[in-house]
């Protein structure tokens, strides 16, 4: 069965700094739908967010943000399990830093226990662990995070669900003129230089750090699609009817 990583992000997760229920759901839905054609692997952003609402601290200060984070993952956790609950779908939680990736043994024995959790019909939920790690141990975004989870994995695809429609030829914000790329084969590196400017306050990434892991895929054949997570039409078309409705497909194939 093919393997497709989804990645959704706190921007489209979170609202008024709680969990979006019906957009988690309608993501849950969708997830559910997929299970019968893919391996479903899910990587997931919103513990920092889901902790400001059960203590407000200072997320810009590393002990407030590992504290939110702390207090956040088992909500973000239980909302999830009420949801696939209804579709008596069984979760996992896996929680990663850079070095599991760094580390050949570490590497394999995630590797085992999603391959494990996958041929027993349990859907892995992975965040990055906030908590114990330094820093330096930190990819800094689940866009990153994602990117070398779906290579790891050998998946065929990365799906990252975020707050815009695609990759455009400027800020559509600021222009509106701004021209969606359906496609992209090769990315210039001046794009990978910018500041990431990530809409929500609780969101770590931004633009930039869907290109990269946009580039780290494509430089090892892999594929990403970008698109919009509050509508899910074009996610949903793209890997249920293979239909390229909307987003933008990454691919090192010209």
């Amino acid at each position: 069965m093919k393997r497709v990583v989804i990645k959704v992000g706190s921007a489209v997760l979170t609202e008024h700094n709680c969990i979006a229920k019906e957009r988690m759901l309608n993501l849950v839905s969708l997830i559910a739908n997929l299970k019968n054609s893919y391996d479903v692997i899910l990587v997931t952003s919103g513990a920092v967010a889901a902790g400001y609402s059960a203590l407000k601290l200072d997320k810009s200060k590393q002990i407030g943000k590992k504290a939110l984070a702390a207090a956040g993952q088992p909500i973000l956790m239980s909302g999830y399990k009420k949801k696939f609950d209804i579709y008596d779908i069984d979760t996992a939680q896996i929680l990663l830093t850079e070095d599991d990736f760094d580390s050949r043994k570490r590497t394999k024995m995630f590797q085992e226990i999603i391959d494990a959790h996958l041929a027993n019909d349990i859907l892995p939920i992975i965040n990055e662990n906030d908590i114990t790690s330094t820093p330096e141990q930190l990819f800094g975004d689940n866009d990153q995070l994602s990117a070398n989870v779906a290579y790891a994995t050998n998946a065929e695809l990365l799906v990252i669900l975020s707050d815009i429609d695609g990759y455009y030829d400027k800020n559509p914000s600021e222009h509106k003129d701004a021209k969606l790329y359906k496609t992209i084969t090769e990315l210039p590196e001046d794009v990978l230089k910018d500041d990431s400017t990530p809409n929500n306050p609780f969101a770590t990434g931004g633009i930039v750090t869907k290109l990269k892991a946009a580039d780290f895929l494509m430089k090892r054949g892999k594929k990403m699609l970008l698109c919009n997570g509050f509508d899910l039409s074009a996610a949903e078309s793209f890997l249920l009817k293979g239909e390229h409705t909307l987003g933008t497909l990454f691919t090192g194939e010209k």
